[in-house]
């Protein structure tokens, strides 16, 4: 399923939201301007490392943050900003803007911690902003069990626009992320995804919006 538009509205401009995902279309326009070696390097010492951060925590703990806003290419940056664009301005709208920004930053370090505890041996970079937005997934969950999610859904080979009940889209995207996640620790999986920040990060916001959610949240059909 391929999310086009959900059913609530914001009650005001989502800056922060906004911030976000210029920031990192800004720092991915600069890694454009990279040859292959610089660019290389430039990945290596501002991506999550998880040997590195095991080994030599007080150097390397800003790249817990700097990861986040490093992707590996364009697909991998329009689908998560485009996430982040169609959820975020309401959990934005539900916390408010500075804690919005804490809690997507918390989300995003809880997400890396455990990928790094499941696999703490890797020497690969990890970057991304996606284990920050599942941690949006999962407030939005508890926030907006009832909205509708419009998607487009392949239905005998044709792409269908279909409105989902956001508990059930989802439910469906954290299983599918457990699911690999399971898979890729038995060894079935080489795909470079790291699933488990994934969970991580749903599982933070999951539990800690409720914490941060000064506001009612609302629904809107």
């Amino acid at each position: 399923m391929i999310p086009l538009y959900d059913t609530i509205r914001s009650r005001r401009f989502p800056l922060v939201n906004w911030l976000l995902i210029l920031a990192n279309a800004a720092v991915f326009w600069f890694e454009l301007q990279l040859n292959e070696t610089t660019l290389r390097d430039f990945i290596f010492t501002w991506g999550l490392i998880p040997t590195q951060l095991m080994s030599d925590p007080q150097d390397a703990w800003p790249t817990i943050f700097t990861s986040m806003f490093l992707h590996g290419g364009w697909f991998h940056l329009l689908s998560n900003m485009w996430v982040l664009y169609i959820f975020g301005d309401n959990i934005e709208d539900r916390v408010g803007g500075a804690r919005y920004l804490l809690f997507y930053l918390l989300s995003g370090a809880a997400a890396a911690f455990l990928q790094i505890f499941i696999t703490h041996d890797s020497s690969d970079p990890m970057i991304g902003a996606s284990g920050a937005i599942a941690g949006v997934l999962g407030a939005y969950l508890i926030s907006y069990p009832g909205a509708r999610i419009a998607s487009l859904v392949p239905i005998l080979f044709i792409f269908t626009i279909v409105d989902v009940p956001a508990v059930l889209f989802l439910i469906f995207w954290f299983i599918s992320q457990l699911y690999s996640g399971l898979f890729a620790i038995q060894g079935g999986s080489a795909s470079g995804i790291a699933w488990w920040a994934h969970i991580g990060g749903f599982i933070f916001g999951l539990i800690m919006v409720s914490f941060f959610g000064r506001r009612t949240a609302y629904q809107s059909y």
